[in-house]
């Protein structure tokens, strides 16, 4: 009886996780959504503040705007490792509830994201200031969109990012080498996915730059890359062949 109690508590709680991670995917596409198209409704009026006139609140809007894009874009690929993590606690603990951990592991991955939300904010702010960016948050100089493609392209190659890759993609590889047990080893075991993750996709984020911040095709089509990349046996070779896409249509916005 305990047993099959056990049992249907897990699979309780696995539904609840796979719930939240769900709504929290669909609240911040519906958010990207909301900007986009309301971005497109005021493109003909719209003008993009000079850096000398970015007011605390205007910041402060457009790093929630990447904040949120990245859980738009993060969340469904750590979703097998989030999934796993609250499998494997449960095992390990046996009859407690695994909620509150896997909720502190997602938020620590989440926050790491956050981080690079901010940095990314400043980046976007320095190429205002060197009108650089469009009203649309495009690079206006094809030589430096060009320069962040082949960039992006030539990281897709390197050992950091397939060293990266593979922790993102072997979840119980991964538990097994960083495990730590109780609240805060949830914490910082999210904590070093995210960093992980961050590692794996990071360039991948400054494309953004080149194609339009809030280019929502162009955010769903890097989405599914980064998520493919982490699920399929074919990730390392998918994230070569893109990187090479990358470098090519990089060399061809310079020389153009």
């Amino acid at each position: 009886m305990e047993e099959s109690a056990f049992y249907k508590l897990m699979r309780r709680e696995r539904m609840v996780t796979i719930i939240g991670i769900a709504m929290i995917a669909i609240m911040a596409w519906g958010y990207l959504a909301w900007m986009a198209f309301g971005m497109r409704a005021d493109a003909a009026s719209m003008v993009m503040p000079g850096a000398a006139s970015w007011s605390a609140p205007y910041a402060l809007m457009i790093f929630i705007m990447w904040a949120v894009m990245m859980v738009a874009m993060m969340t469904p690929s750590a979703a097998p490792m989030i999934l796993t993590f609250a499998r494997v606690n449960a095992d390990r603990s046996k009859g407690a509830s695994v909620l509150g951990p896997t909720g502190l592991f997602t938020l620590a991955y989440i926050l790491v994201w956050t981080g690079f939300s901010a940095a990314a904010t400043f980046a976007q702010w320095g190429l205002v200031a060197m009108a650089q960016l469009s009203p649309m948050m495009a690079t206006t100089d094809m030589r430096i969109g060009g320069v962040i493609l082949i960039v992006a392209g030539l990281f897709q190659w390197t050992p950091l990012k397939h060293r990266c890759l593979e922790k993102c993609r072997t979840p119980i590889g991964f538990l097994m080498t960083e495990w730590r047990d109780g609240p805060a080893g949830a914490f910082v075991m999210g904590l070093r996915h995210g960093i992980f993750c961050l590692g794996c996709c990071w360039a991948l984020m400054l494309v953004l730059f080149v194609v339009g911040v809030m280019n929502l095709v162009w955010i769903a089509l890097l989405s599914v890359f980064v998520l493919l990349e982490k699920v399929t046996d074919a990730g390392r070779l998918i994230a070569r062949i893109g990187g090479l896409a990358l470098i090519s249509s990089g060399i061809w916005l310079v020389v153009m």
